[in-house]
């Protein structure tokens, strides 16, 4: 079967992740404002997952969404499902990937009231599992679209055989990967190529390098915030605004998921889509996090 057509959504340049919401301590109306400062930089992609927060993140987004109906109307909402915790309300013996149908569903409609909606804008199966039988897994994505509780569908963390896999059953919007100056195995193993020849622009987490960037001491760190410091400072832009040109340079034209609760750290992110790096400057940031020159 040839590769499917890329399905329809455009999420905003720079999406919001509220992976860390519940250590933010925001009470609602805080919430509500944050959201509203984020619509109102241009960021209108929330994602979620339903183990975040121990399976409390997507329940508070849904309080300020409860609080403030409008705002459903005005952003997009991106969850994952696939992962079974120890710590979930009902426990499996042993953390793994699950999915089966039961499980798929059973977590959208969750999400669906977590996050007080009548539709998820894209759910991701959050690492491949497996056990996947792709077919199966194709028919419950239909039938959850056919009864208006999912508009698109996609993966995360998921290699190019086992994207090529799923896609193939049914078309899927994206791949959300790690990308960053300290994290770069995209860039060889295949999936921002396999992305950018499907049309299917990636989702990047951590691509701050989950706080090393800016805090690391171990050598890779120390040598990538040197030589990021640098350009950072001939360009007057901040380090987090350096590292999200680095990864929006790429020609796959990813979309970085930030992981502050500062509305400051959302700007960093926004203000990236007004660098374009010479190469020059992407493969200095390439050369001091592999340490070495290209071959």
């Amino acid at each position: 079967m040839p590769d499917q057509p890329a399905p329809t959504l455009e999420l905003s340049p720079i999406v919001a992740g509220l992976w860390r919401i519940a250590e933010w301590k925001l009470d609602v109306p805080q919430r509500v404002r944050w959201i509203e400062q984020a619509l109102e930089l241009g960021i209108r992609s929330f994602d979620h997952a339903d183990i975040y927060g121990n399976h409390q993140a997507e329940a508070l987004f849904g309080e300020a969404l409860q609080a403030s109906p409008a705002l459903r109307s005005r952003l997009q909402l991106i969850t994952k499902c696939g992962i079974r915790l120890p710590s979930a309300p009902q426990p499996p013996r042993v953390k793994h990937y699950d999915t089966s149908p039961g499980h798929v569903r059973a977590q959208v409609e969750q999400s669906l009231r977590n996050l007080h909606t009548e539709q998820l804008d894209l759910v991701l199966i959050h690492r491949p599992d497996y056990l996947m039988e792709a077919a199966v897994l194709a028919e419950t994505f239909a039938a959850l679209t056919r009864e208006g509780k999912v508009a698109h569908w996609g993966v995360s963390n998921h290699g190019t055989g086992q994207f090529a896999l799923l896609h193939q059953q049914h078309p899927l919007m994206t791949n959300q990967i790690e990308l960053s100056p300290l994290a770069m195995d995209a860039l060889d193993d295949g999936t921002l190529d396999q992305a950018q020849r499907l049309g299917l622009r990636p989702m990047i987490w951590s691509p701050l390098g989950g706080g090393r960037l800016f805090s690391g001491d171990d050598a890779q760190a120390v040598r990538v915030r040197e030589e990021m410091t640098a350009i950072a400072t001939r360009l007057d832009i901040s380090l987090a605004t350096l590292a999200y040109a680095w990864i929006l340079r790429h020609p796959a034209r990813p979309h970085p998921i930030t992981g502050s609760g500062r509305i400051e750290g959302l700007r960093e992110a926004v203000a990236a889509l007004d660098v374009r790096l010479e190469a020059q400057d992407w493969y200095a940031i390439w050369t001091a996090s592999t340490g070495h020159a290209v071959p």
